[in-house]
């Protein structure tokens, strides 16, 4: 995984409440199980006509937003079923950081596993950052895990709060893998010596 220190880029104010898993990918889009490749489905209905061209209307698909690596979504963001494939969605299409004032739990644990800072804020706050992404290519927003603060592009700052387990696991870019890992001249140690034991 990816370490999370640092994000600065542009912002999209996605203004939606309750944006579930099978808004953010559709369900045509969880045959597969890589996390690859899904960027083009993220939003699929609201980016897509029927006919297969771009909606113009919707905020991804404006020329300032394509290249978004934060999104400012509306409050409950993905809510609904349990897919794992709405972050790796999100990551494949480059969001590596979605703000809103609370989210689905799930999609919330899924988020860190997969190297995607999910922070919550006031709706006071979350509408300053609304203001501040709906500048386009100027709602440049800088996200600092370390200090736990959003910086805007006016050199305003938002605080933010995260468990620190979670915090130093993106710092360092451990999924549940790389925790695992952490502990290998352990593991190592222990099989070696139950290899002494034939018996046990």
């Amino acid at each position: 995984m990816d370490k999370f220190t640092t994000l600065e880029g542009v912002a999209a104010p996605l203004k939606i409440i309750n944006v579930d898993t099978d808004m953010i990918i559709p369900k045509q889009y969880l045959k597969t199980i890589k996390r690859t490749g899904l960027g083009k489905g993220l939003f699929s209905e609201q980016r897509y006509k029927d006919d297969g061209s771009e909606n113009p209307d919707f905020v991804l698909n404006q020329p300032a937003y394509r290249n978004t690596k934060i999104l400012v979504a509306g409050d409950n963001f993905g809510c609904g079923s349990s897919r794992e494939h709405a972050p790796w969605a999100l990551l494949d299409f480059g969001i590596r950081c979605v703000i809103s004032t609370s989210f689905g739990d799930i999609f919330y644990n899924n988020c860190f596993k997969n190297g995607i800072l999910p922070i919550r804020v006031s709706q006071a706050d979350l509408d300053k950052l609304f203001d501040d992404a709906e500048r386009g290519a100027n709602a440049t927003l800088t996200i600092d895990l370390a200090s736990q603060e959003i910086r805007g592009p006016d050199g305003g700052t938002v605080k933010f709060e995260i468990d620190p387990f979670r915090k130093h696991c993106l710092l360092n870019g451990l999924d549940d893998i790389g925790l695992t890992l952490e502990k290998k001249a352990s593991i190592d140690s222990y099989e070696a010596k139950l290899a002494e034991r034939a018996w046990a």
